[in-house]
């Protein structure tokens, strides 16, 4: 046993004392170190003594912003479903309600869960509290996140490729003739929003050598937002527009339509995700797919390996995505001359 003393208290920053104190039910100890020390264990792969074992061991948290984008239950099924394949259970998590990002990592931390998945985090918003991430990092749990992190957050993830998917998008509009491009994106620190932004400013510079600002319009992320933002586009001569997101796209159409126009003879609309159902939408949208098994599965790997003790890279492991063409993008309307 000492040297499994020695591999946890290196593991978990302690003495080899606190160790001992711990795993024999000692007084004296405070919650973040016994939190530290039963962590180590988990991810070293060393069993829990009789005394400090829960019958919730072996499960992951997945945590996501909500459920009404239909992504995120996307990607909760696929992480689950992998999760299970591998001997573990997944808590389910939405920042709906009065508990915050911060809570559920509290309260998943009581369940001493052997890890955490997050999806669409506040880890995305580079002007969120980002404390839990830190208090996570310490601890050392095994911890993935998918899509991009603000800087400074240097967990494992997996993301689609912003810049390729931008590139599809404004590939197949200008293959239909449409100069007048809008991009509809979420707010200014939203990390995946900026990386969308970057490609699609610098493809625009290459195509039309003076990319237009004036067509760009930040917003929520809800089909709301979508039509509020897409109805300054419209004004602004925009033929096509790029959103960040299904609900976006779908909040674009009903603002072409309520400006007495159609979809995709006036004005053409592509999202981004190609979730459930976007096949059956008036028109059916084109849309960006995200490679979303890949993505859960290489998530549920990482998380694993970590768990088992294997070394996971704190680097960005990206996925290119598939442009879908559908009936919402067509030939840009002939101007009348």
């Amino acid at each position: 046993m000492p040297g499994k003393l020695a591999d946890v208290a290196r593991q978990a920053r302690v003495s080899e004392a606190t160790v001992s104190r711990v795993l024999n039910g000692k007084p004296g100890i405070s919650d973040a170190t016994r939190q530290a020390v039963l962590t180590a264990l988990d991810v070293i792969g060393y069993e829990r003594p009789t005394n400090l074992r829960s019958r919730k061991a072996r499960m992951v948290g997945l945590v996501v912003p909500e459920l009404a984008n239909p992504i995120f239950p996307a990607v909760a099924e696929v992480v689950a479903g992998a999760l299970a394949q591998r001997g573990f259970n997944a808590v389910l998590c939405t920042r709906t309600g009065t508990m915050s990002e911060a809570q559920y990592v509290e309260m998943l931390l009581e369940r001493q869960v052997s890890g955490m998945i997050f999806a669409g985090g506040q880890y995305a918003e580079a002007d969120a509290p980002h404390d839990h991430y830190t208090r996570l990092k310490q601890l050392r749990l095994p911890v993935v996140l998918v899509n991009a992190a603000a800087d400074r957050i240097d967990f494992p993830r997996v993301s689609t490729d912003d810049a390729v998917a931008m590139e599809q998008a404004y590939a197949h509009l200008t293959y239909l003739g449409h100069e007048r491009i809008g991009l509809i994106i979420g707010p200014l620190d939203h990390v995946p929003s900026l990386r969308k932004l970057h490609a699609f400013e610098q493809i625009a510079a290459r195509i039309a050598d003076a990319p237009d600002g004036q067509l760009v319009e930040r917003t929520r992320f809800s089909i709301e937002g979508g039509h509020a933002a897409a109805t300054k586009l419209l004004v602004r001569g925009a033929t096509a527009i790029v959103c960040a997101s299904d609900p976006l796209a779908l909040g674009a159409v009903r603002a072409v339509r309520r400006a007495g126009r159609r979809v995709p003879a006036d004005v053409s609309v592509v999202g981004y995700d190609d979730s459930v159902l976007m096949a059956c939408t008036d028109p059916p949208l084109t849309t960006v797919r995200q490679p979303i098994e890949a993505i859960g599965r290489a998530a549920v790997e990482m998380l694993v390996g970590q768990v088992e003790g294997s070394p996971v890279a704190d680097e960005e492991l990206f996925f290119e995505p598939e442009l879908v063409a559908r009936g919402s993008t067509g030939a840009a309307p002939v101007a009348q001359g």
